[in-house]
């Protein structure tokens, strides 16, 4: 049998752990983990990881690391978007993604979050905490707030160049204005 039809059928040892942990970013009715890349070898630990958080959409957006037949089998679907490491997202990644946020999550931001959805790149450090932060300032946030809440849960999170994209980037949703002109 190969690791990846194995995988499906293994539980890791009680006393197994991830040596990065997860990082749950939650704001308003959204709840996502972000995390470095799976392996065949630790997939398991990411299984219990994902199966704890009701994480059933899990989004890579790095090369793959892994096989998905175990998620397959348990009915969590991935969405391969990778795009260049220390870089911004292509439009079609921001737009994909989302429409998967939206899905998920709903526009009812007043409920709580029934599931997560789980995102990862190699380190978990760069190219998911942006995807999260562009989901956190469709939401609501500024974008320093939202670079704020991400590297307070994922320390080391968003280098220059992407905290400069993030800046920059302008909402597709428009946002409902505070101020009241009389």
């Amino acid at each position: 049998m190969s690791t990846l039809t194995t995988t499906a059928l293994v539980r890791p040892h009680p006393e197994a752990r991830l040596l990065n942990r997860p990082a749950v970013i939650e704001y308003k009715h959204m709840r996502f983990l972000v995390s470095d890349a799976p392996a065949d070898s630790n997939l398991p630990l990411y299984i219990t990881e994902f199966e704890k958080h009701r994480s059933r959409n899990v989004v890579r957006v790095c090369d793959p690391t892994y096989g998905t037949a175990a998620l397959d089998k348990l009915g969590i679907k991935v969405f391969d978007w990778p795009f260049g490491d220390g870089e911004g997202p292509p439009p079609h990644v921001i737009r994909d993604w989302l429409h998967l946020v939206d899905s998920v999550f709903g526009k009812d931001e007043g409920q709580q979050p029934t599931e997560t959805i789980a995102i990862h790149c190699v380190a978990g450090l760069g190219r998911a905490p942006l995807l999260v932060a562009i989901a956190l300032i469709e939401a609501g946030l500024t974008p320093e707030e939202s670079i704020a809440r991400v590297r307070e849960k994922r320390r080391g999170a968003l280098n220059a160049k992407q905290a400069k994209f993030i800046m920059d980037y302008k909402p597709k949703k428009s946002r409902k204005s505070k101020c009241t002109i009389l």
